[in-house]
């Protein structure tokens, strides 16, 4: 088989604009409770976290956001992105599929998350803030915000979920490259922590965990906020750059997705890829099918309660309408540490609700058989997150060459797992499970959950 492999735009093809799907969307979602009141927050609930500009973008209506000349100059270190057309997968899985993937691992860390931590830190450095806070689960945000701070002279101090501190020495020594200062979390550095550290003094810990102590830390400083990876409506934003570089790239292929699947854990890189796409959909331009997938081990939008929960354990942030599996949740340590959340983003968890993407969840051990097959192909060795998604795709493929269908398959590898090969040394050595969530486990977190609504 012969023909184009990737699809690359040139830097004056860039998008300049954020797109903002709550502009198209039939139903809006639920706004944000204040957990003292229970009523709807206002700016100026968030302004000790986050800067007016964020504070704005998160409730904006606008169907799309200039992206500042600041924020640009940086992206252009790595943006746009490859398109790639994985006609080796293809051969080796003998389908008539047509797979694409929107590769992110060509950022200076390795994965999609500056797309959202350089304009963060922008917004902020504008605002006058000295410092940042934020937590990292896999620690590839609090590399990307360690970069972003770097880029802007702004200083940044993460918490790193304990499982990953340990798993990934070479994710914090990136990080401390770029300037930052990391904890393990839970830590003895905040109340949150020592809280946690009290009652299990072997906690692994949870990315709900290191939100507390980060939030806690910023709160506690006029001179610090607070920066969240992924969740929340504005860093969805920033993620659009994605999905609409790919509309663009697949205008150069002269194709269109049947199939779109994301990885999910937060959402933003799935509904960076996809809310573009999405648009689309909802315009009638196309009609693709899209598919989140989360591990076994965390599966928020297939087994998770649709209810309004706090987004960390400590129940300091406002309360999100989402699929939560319950704020004191903390799932296995799995490798795919970026995907070890409790809540799923309000804004997919509310499109799902209103059916417009399917879900899934898939066992760890046939993730990293999919990135290692896909690696011994393709030549990039995936990060853990996006197996779940790679998986999901040679699944699809396969039933293709079953049933002879040219689907046409997009779906975004987020990042590269250079710094996540002893998860593969884990999985080789035969050393991985699959951790998959009991039912017994399920209900008992959930007798938790909050029944607001």
């Amino acid at each position: 088989m012969s023909g184009r492999t990737k699809y690359l735009l040139d830097e004056d093809s860039m998008p300049t604009q954020w797109y903002n799907l709550l502009a198209d969307l039939p139903v809006a979602p639920p706004p944000p409770l204040h957990p003292g009141t229970n009523e709807p927050i206002g700016p100026d609930d968030l302004a000790p976290l986050f800067p007016q500009a964020l504070i704005a973008q998160e409730v904006t209506e606008q169907r799309h956001v200039d992206i500042p000349g600041p924020v640009l100059d940086v992206y252009r270190l790595w943006r746009p992105s490859p398109l790639f057309r994985a006609r080796r997968l293809e051969r080796a899985l003998d389908t008539p599929a047509r797979i694409y993937y929107k590769y992110e691992g060509v950022s200076p860390v390795g994965s999609h998350k500056p797309n959202t931590s350089v304009p963060q830190a922008h917004y902020n450095a504008e605002d006058g803030v000295r410092r940042l806070t934020t937590e990292t689960g896999a620690g590839q945000w609090g590399s990307a915000l360690a970069f972003a701070c770097a880029s802007f002279g702004v200083d940044c101090e993460v918490w790193q979920v304990r499982a990953s501190y340990d798993q990934k020495p070479y994710r914090r020594l990136m990080m401390e490259t770029y300037g930052a200062d990391v904890h393990p979390s839970p830590s003895k550095e905040t109340a949150a922590g020592r809280a946690i550290l009290e009652e299990h003094p072997e906690s692994t810990g949870s990315l709900g965990i290191a939100i507390s102590e980060a939030v806690e830390q910023a709160a506690a400083d006029d001179t610090t906020r607070y920066a969240l990876g992924s969740v929340l409506n504005h860093v969805l934003l920033h993620q659009t750059v994605i999905g609409e570089e790919a509309l663009r790239q697949f205008d150069m292929a002269e194709d269109t997705p049947d199939l779109l699947v994301g990885c999910t854990g937060g959402g933003s890189n799935f509904g960076g890829l996809a809310f573009p796409f999405l648009r689309e959909k909802l315009a009638g331009r196309m009609s693709p099918v899209i598919r989140a997938v989360e591990p076994a081990a965390c599966p928020t939008l297939t087994r998770g309660r649709y209810t309004y929960d706090f987004g960390d354990t400590a129940g300091l942030t406002p309360l999100l309408k989402m699929h939560t599996l319950g704020h004191d949740f903390i799932p296995d340590p799995i490798h795919a540490g970026g995907l070890r959340y409790h809540g799923m983003s309000p804004l997919i968890s509310h499109l799902y609700e209103q059916g417009l993407i399917e879900a899934r969840e898939i066992a760890q051990q046939d993730c990293f058989a999919a990135g290692v097959r896909f690696a011994r192909t393709e030549g990039i060795i995936p990060a853990p997150e996006p197996t779940h998604a790679l998986a999901a795709c040679v699944e699809e493929a396969l039933r293709c060459r079953e049933s002879g269908e040219e689907k046409v398959i997009l779906t975004a590898l987020c990042g590269h797992a250079h710094l996540d090969l002893p998860a593969y040394g884990a999985y080789l050595s035969g050393a991985v499970r699959d951790n998959a969530l009991s039912e017994e486990d399920l209900a008992r977190s959930l007798a938790e959950v909050p029944h607001l609504g």
